[in-house]
């Protein structure tokens, strides 16, 4: 038995990303914070229950929106995924970059919005 919810939704840019948060801050009037000036996530508060993040990537990566799937046991949601028609592009002990079977991008992750997954993650058996 595990439990998981969409958690994050991530805004990814390579080349605009300073232009882009200035912009997605300015349409949800919440002021972005960032751990430090390298970090690649800069985060937009909590939007309802969902945290709003944009994410910095790597040069020719194109723009995207992507979710996070935060799970307390990442293994069993990836193969949960898996069996529902998910591929896993990039797989390691705590997270997965996957497509769903449309080909768009997501990633499943450990827990990362704490009191809010208690409240709202749904348990799976």
């Amino acid at each position: 038995m595990h439990r998981s919810r969409i958690g994050i939704v991530l805004i990814d840019h390579a080349a605009q990303h300073d232009e882009a948060l200035a912009f997605w801050s300015g349409v949800t009037g919440v002021s972005p914070t960032r751990e430090d000036a390298d970090a690649p996530y800069s985060a937009i508060g909590p939007i309802g229950s969902l945290n709003l993040e944009v994410q910095r990537l790597g040069e020719g990566t194109p723009a995207r929106i992507h979710l996070d799937i935060e799970s307390d046991d990442p293994s069993a949601e990836i193969d949960r995924l898996i069996a529902l028609g998910a591929t896993a592009v990039q797989r390691e002990d705590d997270f997965a970059i996957m497509q769903d079977p449309g080909g768009l991008l997501f990633c499943v992750v450990p827990v990362q919005t704490g009191e809010r997954f208690e409240r709202e993650a749904k348990t799976w058996q």
